[in-house]
C-alpha cells in the first residue's frame, strides 16, 4: 500500500534546456521529441512563431522558446531540437537548445515561483523544483502556447 501511495505522488517530467535554464514538461503533455528539419517562415506571424513544418504528415507550428522567454538567439547555428505537444487540437513544436532526461520528482516537492524568478520565466512557469545543483522550472504548456492565438491569425 505504501508503494502505491508513493507512486501516486510522483510526476514525470521531460527535461529540456533553453538558454542555460533547465525546464520540465509534464510527460503526459509531450507527444514526441524531434530534430528540426525544414522550417517554413510564416509572414506576419508573432516573433515567437519560428515557422511551420511537416512532421509525418502533420503541420506543426514551431514556437521559438528563446524568443518566447526573451533570450538572445543561440550563438552557433546547429540542428535545433523540438518537443512536440498538442494544444486545443493543434500540433506545436517547442524549439529548445537541448533535450535532457526524464525525471520522476515528488509532486509535493514542487514549489511556487520564487519572488526573484525572472519575469519572462514566471509568465510561463507552473512552479519550480529545487534539484541538487540547479532549479527546474516547470513549464505551464497552456501559458507557453498563449502565443498560439497569434499563429491562427497568421
Amino acid at each position: 500500500m505504501g508503494l502505491i501511495r508513493m507512486l501516486e505522488t510522483m510526476t514525470e517530467y521531460v527535461t529540456a534546456t533553453v538558454g542555460g535554464q533547465l525546464f520540465g514538461l509534464p510527460i503526459a503533455r509531450v507527444q514526441d521529441v524531434f530534430v528540426l528539419d525544414r522550417l517554413t517562415r510564416v509572414p506576419l506571424a508573432a516573433p515567437e512563431i519560428a515557422g511551420v513544418l511537416n512532421l509525418r504528415g502533420r503541420i506543426v507550428t514551431a514556437i521559438d522558446m528563446r524568443r518566447r522567454l526573451g533570450l538572445a538567439p543561440p550563438g552557433e547555428v546547429r540542428k535545433r531540437m523540438a518537443i512536440g505537444i498538442e494544444y486545443k487540437g493543434e500540433s506545436y513544436g517547442l524549439l529548445i537548445d537541448a533535450i535532457g532526461e526524464v525525471l520522476n520528482l515528488p509532486t509535493a516537492g514542487r514549489e511556487g515561483n520564487p519572488v526573484n524568478l525572472e519575469p519572462g520565466l514566471a509568465r510561463v512557469s507552473a512552479g519550480v523544483h529545487r534539484l541538487e545543483d540547479r532549479l527546474l522550472v516547470v513549464l505551464d504548456v497552456d501559458r507557453v502556447l498563449d502565443v498560439g492565438q497569434h499563429a491562427k491569425a497568421a
